[in-house]
C-alpha cells in the first residue's frame, strides 16, 4: 500500500511540475498586463510540435530542442501581444479575454491543418532509465522534468529579483499607469511578460508530449483549463502560488485517479476550480484585493446605436424565411440552414445573459447537453411523446442549469467566465462518467424522432420548417421580455449594477430569471438536436459549442435578437455553402472574434 502511495504521490508531483509551468506563464501574463491569456494553451501546444519536429524531424539534440522550443514559442508570444492583445488592453478586462479565444482558435485549427488532426507519436529521446525509491519507481524522465522545472522556477525568480526588466514587470504589476509615469516603457515590458510566459508554456507543451508519448492539435485546451485551476489555486497574478498550485492540482489528481479511476482525473480538476473560485477567488496565496468590477456589456464594448427593425420589415423577413424550402430544393442547404436554426437560438439564449444582462457565459454547451439528454431519456425510457419531451428537457434544463449558476452571480469578469466555462465541463464529464444513466462514452443510441400529431420530421424541408418556426417563436418571446420592464432591469443591471440595486433592483433575482430563461432556450436546442441525429454523447456538445455560440452573438451584437440570428447564419451557412472552406471553419471562427473584438465590439447590428 506505502509503495503505491508513494509512486502516485510521485507522479502527481511530476504532472503538477507540469501544470506548475503552464500556471506561472498564465499568472506572468495576469499579473503584468492583466489579461487572462485563453491562447496560451495554444501555445503549450505549439511547444509540443515545435519540440516533435525538432527531435523527430531534424533529430536535435534534447537540449537544443528544448532550446529552440522555448525561444520559438517565445516569439510566438511576443507576435500575439504585438498584433493582438495590445490592441484591445485597455477597452475592457474581457476583450483581451475574448480576443485571446479568438487566437487560440487560429493556432489549433492551423495546427490541424499542417501536421492534421490525429495524434503523432512522440518517442522520448532519452535513455529509459529507472530506479526504484522507496518501493517506487521513478525514471530519468521524472528526474528531467523536475530538473526544468526547478531550474525555470530559480531563473524566473533571478530574473524578478535581480535583472532590471524583472523590477519593470514588477512595477507594471503593482500599478501599471504608476510604472508607465516613472518612465517604464510598459510596451516593450509587456512584450517580454509574453515571451518569457510563451516560452514557459511551450516547455510545458514539449514535456507533456515526450511524457505521454503523442501530441494532438487539440491538447492545449485541457492544459489551458488546468494551468487555470493551478493558477486560481495558488493566486491569480502569484507565481509562486501558481507553483504551489499546480503541484497541489497534480498530486491531488493522482491520488484521486488511483482511488476512483482515470476518467475522474478532469472532474477532479473543475471541482476544485468552482470550490476556490466561489470561497477564495484571491487564492491561496493571493491577496486580499477586491475583485475587480464587473466589465458588463457597456464596458465590454462601445454603446452604439442598435439596428432597428421595423415591424413591416421584421414579417417580410420571417415571411421569406419560411418561403425559402420552396424556392430551395437542395437538401444539403436546407440542412445546414437548419443547424443555423439551431445555433441561433443558442445565440439567442447567450445574447440574453451576455448582451441584456451583461454576464458572460462560456459553459453554454453544458445547457444544451442537459437538455438532449434530458428528452432523450424522457423518450426513450419512460416513453413520453417528443413533442412533450422538448419542452419537458427545457424546463429540467432550466431549472438544474439555474441551480448550477447561482452559486456564481456574486463572481465578477474573467471570474466568472472560467466558472461558468469550468461548469460546461463539469456537466460534460459528468454525463461521460454516469454510466448507469447516460451510458457514459456509449452515449444514446436510437432516440426516437422528432414527430408531431403522429407525422415524422425527419426530412430536410420538415427540419426546416420544425427548426425555423422554433426559432421564430423564442426570438419573438425574448423580444417581448428585452422591451419589457424585465428586460429593462436587466440593462440596468449590466451597465451599473451597484446603482441598480440601490434603486430596488435585486441583482441575484434578475440573474437567476435571465439564465432560467437562456437555460430553457438552451435546453430545447439541445434536445431538438438530439431528436435529430438519433444519438448524442458527451462529445455532441463541447466547449467548441459555447465559445462558437458567444462568437455568433458577439458578431450580430450582444442584446440584438436578429444579431443573434445573422451571427448564425454567417457563421454557420457561409463556411458550409463554400465547401471549400470547410475545412478552415474554426480558423475563419477564430478570425471573426479577433476581428470583432478589434475593430467592430458592437457587432454588426449594434448594441441593444
Amino acid at each position: 500500500m506505502l509503495p503505491l502511495f508513494l509512486e502516485q504521490t510521485i507522479n502527481g508531483i511530476v504532472t503538477g511540475n507540469i501544470y506548475a509551468l503552464t500556471a506561472v506563464g498564465l499568472a506572468l501574463i495576469f499579473g503584468a498586463a492583466g489579461v487572462v491569456n485563453f491562447a496560451h494553451g495554444s501555445v503549450f501546444m505549439t511547444g509540443a510540435y515545435v519540440g516533435w519536429l525538432l527531435i523527430t524531424r531534424l533529430h536535435l539534440p534534447f537540449v537544443l530542442s528544448v532550446i529552440g522550443t522555448a525561444a520559438a514559442c517565445a516569439l510566438l508570444g511576443m507576435l500575439m501581444e504585438r498584433i493582438v492583445v495590445r490592441k484591445v488592453l485597455g477597452s475592457s478586462e474581457l476583450a483581451p479575454l475574448l480576443a485571446t479565444l479568438g487566437l487560440s482558435f487560429i493556432l489549433d485549427q492551423t495546427a490541424q491543418l499542417v501536421f492534421g488532426p490525429y495524434p503523432q507519436a512522440f518517442a522520448s529521446p532519452l535513455p529509459s532509465a529507472h530506479f526504484t525509491l522507496g518501493g517506487a519507481t521513478v525514471s530519468l524522465l521524472d528526474c528531467v522534468i523536475l530538473a526544468i522545472t526547478v531550474a525555470c522556477a530559480a531563473g524566473l525568480w533571478a530574473l524578478l529579483r535581480y535583472a532590471k526588466v524583472g523590477w519593470a514587470i514588477r512595477a507594471v504589476a503593482q500599478d501599471r499607469d504608476a510604472a508607465r509615469q516613472m518612465g517604464v516603457k510598459v510596451e516593450a515590458v509587456s512584450r517580454a511578460t509574453f515571451a518569457v510566459a510563451s516560452a514557459l508554456g511551450g516547455l510545458a507543451g514539449l514535456l507533456v508530449g515526450i511524457y505521454f508519448n503523442n501530441i494532438t492539435p487539440t491538447m492545449g485546451f485541457a492544459a489551458l483549463l488546468k494551468g487555470l485551476v493551478a493558477q486560481l489555486l495558488g493566486g491569480m497574478a502569484s507565481m509562486p502560488g501558481a507553483i504551489v498550485g499546480g503541484l497541489a492540482l497534480g498530486v491531488i489528481e493522482s491520488w484521486g485517479v488511483a482511488l476512483l479511476g482515470s476518467s475522474f482525473r478532469d472532474l477532479f480538476a473543475y471541482a476544485i476550480l468552482i470550490i476556490v473560485l466561489l470561497l477564495r477567488p484571491q487564492g491561496l496565496l493571493g491577496g486580499k484585493r477586491e475583485r475587480p468590477p464587473e466589465p458588463m456589456t457597456g464596458t465590454l464594448v462601445n454603446q452604439s446605436h442598435p439596428v432597428r427593425f421595423p415591424l413591416p420589415l421584421s414579417i417580410a423577413l420571417i415571411a421569406a424565411g419560411a418561403l425559402l424550402p420552396l424556392v430551395l430544393k437542395d437538401p444539403y442547404i436546407l440542412q445546414i440552414l437548419v443547424n443555423a436554426w439551431l445555433f441561433g437560438l443558442l445565440s439567442l439564449s447567450l445574447t440574453l445573459v451576455s448582451g441584456t444582462l451583461g454576464q458572460i457565459s462560456m459553459g453554454h454547451a453544458g445547457l444544451m447537453a442537459i437538455g438532449g439528454y434530458a428528452s432523450a431519456l424522457c423518450a426513450l425510457r419512460l416513453g413520453v411523446p417528443v413533442v412533450v419531451s422538448i419542452p419537458l428537457a427545457g424546463l429540467i434544463t432550466a431549472s438544474l442549469g439555474t441551480l448550477l449558476v447561482a452559486p456564481t452571480f456574486r463572481l465578477r469578469s474573467h471570474y466568472l467566465a472560467i466558472a461558468t466555462l469550468g461548469i460546461g465541463e463539469i456537466v460534460r464529464l459528468v454525463i461521460l462518467n454516469w454510466d448507469g444513466l447516460t451510458r457514459g462514452a456509449m452515449g444514446l443510441p436510437n432516440i426516437p424522432p422528432l414527430s408531431f400529431a403522429g407525422r415524422l420530421i425527419v426530412d430536410p424541408r420538415s427540419l426546416y420548417w420544425a427548426s425555423f418556426g422554433l426559432l421564430v417563436l423564442v426570438a419573438a418571446l425574448q423580444g417581448v421580455l428585452v422591451r419589457s420592464s424585465v428586460g429593462r432591469a436587466f440593462k440596468a443591471i449590466r451597465d451599473d449594477e451597484k446603482a441598480a440595486a440601490s434603486h430596488g433592483i435585486g441583482p441575484d433575482r434578475y440573474k437567476a430569471l435571465a439564465f432560467t430563461a437562456s437555460a430553457f432556450v438552451a435546453g430545447i436546442a439541445g434536445a431538438f438536436t438530439a431528436h435529430m441525429y438519433s444519438y448524442i454523447n458527451s462529445e455532441t456538445f463541447t466547449n467548441t459549442t459555447s465559445i462558437l455560440g458567444l462568437t455568433m452573438a458577439i458578431l450580430g451584437g450582444l442584446g440584438s435578437v436578429w444579431g443573434a440570428v445573422a451571427g448564425s447564419v454567417l457563421l454557420i451557412g457561409l463556411p458550409e455553402l463554400f465547401r471549400g472552406l470547410a475545412d478552415f471553419r474554426y480558423l475563419v471562427y477564430g478570425l471573426a472574434l479577433v476581428l470583432l473584438v478589434r475593430f467592430r465590439p458592437s457587432g454588426l447590428f449594434g448594441i441593444d
